[in-house]
């Protein structure tokens, strides 16, 4: 048998420890530090934006874009009823209404032919998600958006580097946001980043992930809740190292992805990714399955379990979150697709750390189960 192999592990081969080094040596560890202005420029300029404002986690970056477009009571977004909880959850907390759509059987992304129907008078904004590799469509997106004006929130947590038509991910929404924990492309440990184009836009972020301090205003008054949200320049000093590698890690995800893809070929019974649409290449950032049933799944997790191979499962619907259910949301509501993937799919190690020797015995570990 074989030592553990984990369904993530990072890889810091960079500068990471000569920056870290630098901010314990200067004493600049907080969320003030030089670090942290450098990170948000160069990240914002490799995703084709205008500002960058980092924060605290992905999550974070969620409740300030909502926030930031003043999306409140009663205010309807329509979003993938397959998804992490988090922006849904943003929502909720500012009084809107969660509208979800269903996925797309091949990409497990929301599908974008469903979302028009969902549109009503009380339509306020559009939450894309990209899923586990490839990107939503985003051209009906974008033009419903227009023909509705609607407000645009792209999530693109897991979508360091990856790209629609040639076009990076995170530079579609009024608001785009990040998430750089450990199993991101790009990590920091905890982390996020919000990028846009409209200088007020950001300014509104900048002041909500600092307590809303206004910044005419004497310190410590306040005329909005906001939240501390700041990014420390220990987090951003790791989060440069990690950027100045990502070509390296993007082709890393992919090898291991078509690793997988080749290893995996002959296995019965087990959809695995789609390899590329007509507007992208998947960048596999996790190497994600689903089963035909809920059983086999079950199965082979925990087989895969048995022989010390890490798994994860998939995101849990929206609809069928008891959270939710207990406030009354997406009563009798049904999302076919996305029920199947959240019982039926689960992925297996592909960390930016992972070796070939470790992809070579998970691929024999998978086919001596199955």
């Amino acid at each position: 048998m074989h030592k553990p192999i984990p369904v993530n592990t990072p890889l810091l081969s960079g500068n990471e420890l000569k920056y870290l080094t630098e901010c314990i040596e200067t004493g600049w560890i907080s969320s003030e530090g030089p670090f942290i202005s450098e990170f948000e420029k160069k990240f914002s300029t490799y995703v084709q934006r205008k500002y960058g404002i980092a924060v605290s986690n992905g999550s974070a970056a969620l409740d300030i874009a909502v926030k930031a477009l003043h999306i409140g009571k009663d205010d309807e977004v329509i979003m993938p009823a397959f998804t992490i909880i988090s922006p849904a959850q943003s929502v909720v907390k500012e009084g809107g209404i969660p509208v979800l759509v269903d996925s797309d059987p091949l990409t497990w992304n929301m599908d974008a032919t469903q979302v028009e129907a969902k549109i009503t008078a009380k339509t306020k904004a559009i939450i894309v998600v990209h899923i586990y590799g490839l990107p939503v469509d985003m051209d009906p997106i974008l033009a419903l958006c227009k023909k509705y004006k609607l407000k645009l929130i792209e999530d693109a947590a897991e979508m360091h580097g990856q790209t629609y038509k040639g076009k990076m991910c995170g530079s579609f929404g009024d608001i785009s946001i990040f998430s750089f924990y450990p199993n991101k492309q790009i990590t920091t440990g905890e982390g996020g980043m919000i990028v846009c184009d409209d200088e007020a836009i950001a300014e509104r972020c900048k002041k909500l992930r600092n307590l809303a301090f206004e910044p005419n205003e004497r310190r410590f008054v306040h005329h909005e809740l906001g939240w501390n949200y700041r990014m420390t320049n220990l987090q951003a000093a790791l989060g440069l190292a990690q950027l100045e590698k990502i070509d390296i890690h993007i082709n890393k995800k992919r090898e291991i992805g078509f690793r997988y893809n080749e290893g995996l070929k002959s296995l019965k019974g087990f959809q695995l990714p789609l390899k590329s649409t007509d507007y992208s290449e998947n960048i596999y950032w996790v190497y994600a399955m689903v089963a035909e049933t809920e059983d086999l799944a079950n199965e082979m997790v925990k087989k895969l379990n048995d022989h010390k191979i890490g798994t994860r499962p998939f995101f849990w619907c929206m609809h069928e979150q008891p959270v939710f259910q207990k406030m009354g949301l997406f009563l009798n509501e049904k999302y076919p697709v996305a029920e199947k993937l959240a019982r039926n799919g689960f992925y297996i190690p592909s960390g930016l750390g992972i070796t070939k020797e470790e992809v070579n015995m998970v691929i024999e570990d998978v086919l001596s189960v199955f």
